[in-house]
């Protein structure tokens, strides 16, 4: 991707923000970025689009899952020098509780990085980090620079 190369060469590398304005799906969901010190926490925005069940209100399951890969992703090269994007192997998500509808918030930790692949585990919140709305558990081929 050539966000990741432009903003190495710029020495941004730490600008998850630029790089998630080009990722089109996470620019569609609005998702921000968060950074203190060496934490980053992802923010979606809610907006009547991601809703799924319009009785409830609560997020889609698909804008869960797709927050839930992006924080990941988004912790993968915050961690880790990627030459592309990493590419997702496979992921398990366990739905915890509805989404509702207010601005939901994710953590993401890389538990094991080798060469070739990583594993990550992220949560995802909204108005108290102890009651999870959701989480994951994501393989991810990278390719190093």
């Amino acid at each position: 991707m050539e966000i990741l190369k432009q903003l190495r060469e710029e020495g941004r590398t730490q600008d998850m923000q630029a790089l998630l304005n080009h990722i089109p799906f996470a620019s569609f969901l609005g998702v921000e970025i968060d950074r203190k010190g060496n934490e980053i926490t992802t923010i979606l925005p809610f907006r009547d689009e991601l809703v799924g069940n319009p009785v409830l209100p609560a997020l889609h399951g698909g804008v869960i899952g797709a927050f839930l890969e992006i924080t990941s992703v988004i912790q993968l090269l915050y961690d880790t020098q990627c030459e592309r994007l990493p590419k997702t192997v496979d992921i398990s998500i366990d739905y915890l509780r509805s989404g509702r509808a207010v601005e939901t918030y994710g953590r993401a930790i890389v538990t094991r990085q080798g060469r070739r692949i990583a594993n990550v585990r992220a949560e995802i919140w909204q108005e108290e980090i102890d009651k999870s709305v959701a989480a994951s558990h994501g393989h991810f081929l990278m390719t190093p620079v």
